[in-house]
């Protein structure tokens, strides 16, 4: 059955960085090529840099990547040029990468390819009612992701060790969510970029229309396709500020308010979007139809 067809694709080269908006990327088995390839890390900490860190690292979201040349299957991650928010630029191949990031950041950090064994985050919960199962609010708390979460709830790894994602490779959203959230509440800005999925279609159906897809098979184009896998819990993220767009709580009140989800029986999160995992690679463009089933 068609749901719609791709309306933009998305690609974070750095995490918690602002991205690239494509016509055309890559699917392989590992997700997006290309996304989420960097990251910074804290070197006192050992801990990953994140958005949801905002009270320790708060200007990640106004920082840029691009990458110098376009990522290909089976070649190395070819090098980014960041964009820092003051306008400061510098390539990830630099000598001075570290230390330019680091004297930005005012932390000691570094730029790297890989996840620590033990990925873990400083997540802050906002004080927001009903965001958080376990009760966190106005607090950060120390996250596992990546693979070190999957070891630690003792089933097998979606991602490969080493990966900066933060729960599946893949994130999916309709035009359908982001319309039905700024119907719901005109007064706050639903940009998509809020959201930094990878995959946005445009739907005709109204509601939080990919809600329905969680264990189904989405085909992107010819040959690409998709498994969701479960709805995209949200965080502080999707409230911060960027590019123009204004800091607003009341985009995560407007989730918890009106799409609480259960994720993996532990509990009811708020959730815009689908996580997915790659079953079939290959190449998707713009306007490529996308079937469910």
């Amino acid at each position: 059955m068609s749901v719609g067809a791709i309306d933009s694709l998305w690609r974070f080269p750095v995490k918690s960085f602002g991205g690239e908006k494509l016509d055309r990327v890559a699917f392989d088995e590992k997700g997006l090529l290309g996304d989420r390839a960097y990251a910074l890390v804290d070197k006192e900490t050992g801990k990953v840099v994140s958005a949801k860190s905002v009270k320790l690292f708060p200007e990640l979201l106004n920082c840029s990547a691009v990458y110098v040349d376009s990522p290909e299957m089976n070649q190395e991650i070819p090098p980014v040029q960041i964009t820092l928010s003051d306008g400061t630029s510098v390539a990830s191949d630099s000598e001075d990468v570290d230390q330019v990031l680091s004297g930005f950041f005012g932390k000691d950090v570094t730029l790297a390819r890989a996840a620590p064994d033990d990925y873990t985050i400083d997540q802050y919960h906002p004080d927001v009612e009903n965001l958080d199962p376990t009760g966190h609010r106005d607090i950060s708390v120390e996250q596992k992701l990546g693979s070190a979460l999957f070891k630690e709830m003792g089933v097998d790894s979606p991602l490969p060790p080493g990966s900066f994602m933060d729960v599946f490779p893949i994130s999916v959203m309709t035009t359908s969510t982001l319309d039905h959230l700024q119907a719901l509440r005109p007064e706050s800005n639903f940009d998509v970029s809020r959201f930094r999925m990878n995959v946005i279609v445009k739907t005709s159906d109204p509601g939080f229309v990919e809600n329905s897809w969680v264990g189904s098979t989405v085909t992107i184009g010819n040959n690409v396709q998709l498994i969701v896998t479960m709805p995209d819990p949200r965080c502080v993220m999707v409230t911060l500020s960027q590019s123009g767009i204004p800091q607003d709580t009341q985009v995560l009140r407007t989730l918890v308010a009106h799409n609480r989800l259960d994720i993996m029986g532990s509990g009811q999160f708020p959730c815009a979007g689908v996580y997915a995992v790659v079953v079939a690679g290959g190449s998707v463009g713009m306007n490529d139809t996308v079937v469910l089933g």
